[in-house]
């Protein structure tokens, strides 16, 4: 696809005014827009690196993807501390930005979640409403390839802090992420409550199920069906419980993770 510089601007136009959105959810299951990521893309071919210093601060970069401008109408609360949100990425109002943090390129942020101080919010990444993103926690970005599903954090879930989410992961509605977890697309996943894995979905994607409560975990090194010698374990997420939506009005995250 030949992307001009008139058609790349836009593409990223209509990102950043949550118009377009580079993965979205039809029919129950998540659908890339490869066509806006292939822009995405173009705007690094499109732009010469060109001095973007502010003050006693230097930056360069390409062009094409200067630093994103807000203003109050916006409704987004961005603290003051050295937050930076780049070009083409969106933010709904209600939202709110604690410093520092980093939202790239082709993110989408929901109303009313908080990116959490040391956050980093990666290229592309789907980020739903009502969620904490809490400190030092980073949402990977898919760029590329651009046939590839982002990282995706559905409406209500809760991210805890030191979390790594990464690699197309998909984390449904709800879903609580104890602080320290690591997920990416080999991770395999425990649940403590039917006593099995959870295993990649059809797209290759591990998906941490709706409602689900995770923690950190291990599971030993098994050889011919026994543990080795020396008791030696791998990191392995364990998903303890389910949050009740009946009953979720009456029951704080923090005592489903103690």
């Amino acid at each position: 696809m030949e992307v001009t510089l008139e058609k790349f601007n836009e593409v990223l136009d209509a990102l950043e005014k949550g118009e377009l959105r580079v993965a979205e959810k039809k029919d129950g299951k998540w659908v890339v827009n490869r066509w806006v990521k292939e822009v995405i893309l173009a705007g690094f071919r499109l732009g010469a690196v060109t001095d973007m210093s502010e003050g006693q601060f230097s930056f360069f970069d390409k062009a094409t993807f200067p630093v994103r401008r807000f203003t109050a109408e916006d409704g987004v609360r961005i603290v003051p501390g050295g937050s930076s949100i780049r070009r083409g990425a969106y933010l709904a109002p209600g939202s709110i930005v604690m410093p520092p943090a980093y939202v790239n390129v082709g993110a989408y942020v929901g109303e009313g979640t908080m990116v959490d101080s040391h956050v980093t919010i990666g290229s592309c990444a789907q980020v739903g409403a009502h969620i904490h993103i809490s400190a030092s926690t980073q949402i990977g970005g898919v760029l590329e390839p651009a046939g590839a599903l982002p990282t995706i954090i559905e409406d209500g879930a809760f991210i805890g802090g030191n979390c790594g989410i990464y690699e197309g992961t998909i984390v449904e509605e709800g879903a609580v992420v104890a602080s320290g977890v690591i997920i990416t697309s080999s991770t395999a996943i425990y649940d403590a409550t039917s006593g099995e894995f959870i295993r990649r979905n059809e797209d290759g994607r591990i998906v941490v199920p709706k409602n689900a409560v995770v923690v950190s975990g291990s599971k030993p090194i098994l050889r011919d069906g026994k543990p080795v010698d020396g008791g030696v374990h791998l990191y392995c997420p364990v998903i303890v419980k389910y949050r009740d939506s009946k009953t979720e009005g009456s029951v704080r995250l923090e005592d489903l993770l103690r």
